[in-house]
């Protein structure tokens, strides 16, 4: 079992590190014709640049990561950690909160260096990061705070039932995580968004005009519009569809609202729209439902093997060991699922468009996303693996000609 564990992590590098090569090559080849002269030539020396350096970092980053959980594995890591909860507690649900917590950190403290190179050299090398020091310490702590918190009940109530019902506490844990879904997807813009940003009315009344007419023209109740201060952290633009009935929001970076004319923004969030009309967020919530039904039947169905446990290295094997060895052994399957999901993602995207191209002006959306690509330096010639794999939206070149036809 531990060879198999360890051929997968070395796997999943090694496919991800190939897709990543041959995706930056690719940007090196010929554009595809409807993205040519969407830069400059010394913009399109900018987007190689900044690309291979977030290529560079990346590979770093997953080389470490990957190196680590090997070492972990090989030399009895897992195990170490697992011997330290059990002296800590007799109660697994403690150890686990113990276990899980150590490795949690672990990988916070791994990630940190990542994350400040990419915000505070590459990000600000290249122009886009607005934000400071004291910002991004605020965010980290947060972010880790909310992350453990959720995630320290949610596994404290996986044990309990796990404990209490026996093979059965699956389906009752899985319903209990619908129920967080749907919470999430209904209020993370009224209660998740605001710890981290700002959500005001959108203060250009001529914008909120025009956006009034689309709406009251394609019969959508616009119940929540907002402006969000994105620009506080980053340069880069973007805009988002949230909730259900009375509690589905439009959010509005402000750094698109500066960027973009009025009937740029207008086009972009008929996109959005076009989303909710076609039921694609309805959809995505169903099958994220459907998806997390299947893994926890299967991880009922295996939970209490100790060979998985044995496959970490640890000598006393309890839930939560087995918890991260599932999740491993459960990866190549996690990325077939991905990679349908990305399928079904890229023609959501078409449809939006189609909706925004055929309600508003198709031309207008074109324009509003080669302002977005040359803002953010898109990489507009992906590989078409990279893309089939890892795209959730279609290359801008496919997005601009499905529009046009």
């Amino acid at each position: 079992m531990e060879a198999l564990i360890l051929i997968v992590v070395v796997s999943n590098f090694l496919i991800g590190m190939t897709l990543d090569i041959l995706n930056q090559k690719n940007i090196l080849k010929p554009w595809p014709e409807e993205v040519r002269g969407i830069f400059t030539q010394a913009q399109v020396k900018r987007v190689v640049a900044y690309s291979r350096e977030n290529f560079q970092l990346t590979a770093i980053r997953k080389i470490i990561s990957t190196a680590l959980v090997v070492l972990m594995i090989a030399q009895g890591g897992f195990n170490v950690v697992n011997d330290w909860a059990i002296s800590i507690t007799p109660n697994e649900r403690y150890q686990s909160l113990l276990f899980l917590g150590v490795l949690m950190c672990a990988n916070q403290l791994i990630a940190l260096p990542f994350r400040y190179v990419h915000t505070f050299i590459i990000e600000e090398k290249y122009g886009f990061n607005t934000m400071t020091r004291s910002l991004f310490i605020k965010d980290t702590l947060k972010s880790f705070f909310i992350g453990g918190l959720l995630g320290g009940v949610l596994l404290f109530i996986f044990g309990f039932l796990l404990n209490e019902l026996g093979d059965d506490f699956w389906f009752f844990f899985w319903l209990i995580m619908v129920v967080v879904m749907v919470l999430i997807n209904m209020f993370a813009t009224s209660l998740i968004i605001p710890l981290f940003n700002k959500l005001t009315p959108i203060e250009n009344e001529d914008l909120k005009g025009e956006i009034l007419d689309y709406c009251k023209k394609v019969g959508y109740k616009l119940t929540n519009l907002y402006q969000m201060d994105g620009s506080k952290r980053s340069k880069k633009a973007n805009a988002f569809f949230s909730g259900f009935g009375p509690r589905k929001s439009v959010v509005l970076y402000d750094t698109l609202i500066n960027g973009q004319t009025n009937n740029e923004i207008v086009a972009v969030l008929a996109h959005e729209i076009g989303h909710y009309k076609k039921k694609h967020t309805l959809f995505n919530l169903m099958f994220g439902i459907s998806q997390l039904f299947g893994i926890l039947w299967l991880l009922g169905w295996s939970i209490n093997q100790p060979e998985l446990s044995l496959g970490l290295g640890v000598l006393v094997p309890k839930f939560y060991t087995g918890l991260i060895a599932f999740f491993i052994l459960f990866s190549p399957v996690s990325f077939v699922i991905g990679m349908f999901q990305s399928i079904l993602s890229r023609k959501m995207e078409y449809q939006a468009d189609a909706y925004a191209a055929e309600t508003y002006d198709g031309e207008k959306l074109i324009d509003a996303l080669k302002k977005l690509s040359v803002d953010n330096l898109s990489n507009l010639n992906p590989h078409p693996a990279y893309v089939f794999f890892n795209y959730s939206h279609p290359p801008i070149h496919k997005r601009i000609k499905a529009i046009r036809n």
